[in-house]
C-alpha cells in the first residue's frame, strides 16, 4: 500500500510539473504577454490556494490531530501553520537578501546572470511547499482514509495546485525572455522551475506514510506555506495594472476560491 501511495504522489506531482511546463511554453507561442490574462490567472490561482489551505488542509489537519494527537489539535494546527509560514518567509528572506547583492552589482559582468538566478530560484522555492502539500495529501490515504472520498480530496488538491502552476511557469520563462534569453532556454527554465514538486511531493507522502504521528502537523505546515504564497506573492502581483482592468484579478481570486470550494465539497 506504501508503494502505491507513493506513486499516486509521484503521479500527480508530475502533473502538476507538466502545468508548469505549458505556463513556461507560452513564451514560445506568444511573442506579448498579455497582462490581463497573467493577471486573471495569478489571481484564480490565488483563489484556489486559500481555499485548499483550509477545506484540503486545515480542517483535516484539526480533525486528525482531534483524533490521535495528545495536544490540543489548535495547539497542534496552529504550530503547524505558523511553521510554514516561517518557513517560506525565512526562505523568502533569504531570496531577498541575495537579490539585493545582485542589485548592487549593477554594471558587473554577472549583473544579468544574477537577476536570472534569483527570478528562478524565487519561484522554485515556491514550488516546494505546494510538492509538499500534494505528497502529504496522498500520503493520508495510507493511514485507513484510502476511500473513494479521501482520494478525490487528494486529486482535488492536485488539481488545484496545477491550476496555479501555470501562470508560475509564465512567471519565469517570460520575463527570462525580456532578459535576452532565447525562447528555447526561457521555456527550459520555467519549465525546470517546477520539477521540485516531484521531488517535494514523494518526500512529503514517504515522511507521512513512515511517521503517521506528525499528519496533523504536516498538513497545517503546508497549509501556512501555501496562504503565505497566496497573500504575500500571487495577490500583489495580479493587481498590476489595477487601474485600467480594476475588477480582473479581484474576481479571478473570487472564481478560484468558488471553483476549489466547489471541488472539495462535492468530491472530497
Amino acid at each position: 500500500m506504501t508503494h502505491i501511495v507513493v506513486l499516486y504522489a509521484l503521479i500527480a506531482t508530475l502533473g502538476t510539473w507538466s502545468v508548469t511546463a505549458l505556463g513556461a511554453a507560452t513564451v514560445i507561442f506568444f511573442r506579448k504577454q498579455n497582462q490581463g490574462a497573467l493577471n486573471l490567472m495569478l489571481g484564480f490561482a490565488a483563489g484556489v490556494m486559500i481555499a485548499a489551505s483550509f477545506w484540503s488542509l486545515l480542517q483535516p489537519a484539526i480533525e486528525r490531530a482531534a483524533e490521535t494527537s495528545k495536544l490540543p489539535s489548535y495547539v497542534v494546527v496552529t504550530v503547524g501553520f505558523l511553521s510554514g509560514a516561517a518557513f517560506l518567509w525565512l526562505s523568502d528572506k533569504l531570496v531577498t537578501r541575495m537579490r539585493r547583492r545582485a542589485e548592487n552589482r549593477q554594471g558587473s559582468v554577472g549583473d544579468r546572470l544574477n537577476r536570472i538566478f534569483m527570478l528562478i530560484f524565487s519561484i522554485t522555492l515556491h514550488n516546494i511547499p505546494e510538492g509538499l502539500a500534494v505528497g502529504v495529501a496522498f500520503g493520508t490515504l495510507r493511514s485507513g482514509s484510502c476511500t473513494m472520498d479521501g482520494l478525490m480530496g487528494a486529486i482535488t488538491i492536485a488539481v488545484g495546485i496545477g491550476l496555479q502552476n501555470f501562470p508560475e511557469g509564465a512567471a519565469v520563462s517570460i520575463p527570462l525572455r525580456r532578459e535576452g534569453c532565447s525562447r528555447r532556454k526561457s521555456f527550459f527554465f520555467g519549465q525546470a522551475s517546477g520539477l521540485v514538486e516531484p521531488i517535494s511531493g514523494v518526500l512529503g507522502a514517504l515522511l507521512v506514510v513512515k511517521v503517521q504521528a506528525i499528519l496533523p502537523f504536516a498538513l497545517a505546515f503546508a497549509a501556512g506555506a501555501m496562504i503565505l504564497v497566496a497573500v504575500h506573492e500571487l495577490i500583489p502581483e495580479c493587481q498590476h495594472n489595477k487601474q485600467a482592468q480594476p475588477y480582473v484579478a479581484t474576481m479571478g481570486i473570487v472564481t478560484g476560491f468558488a471553483v476549489m470550494m466547489l471541488l472539495d465539497v462535492m468530491l472530497g
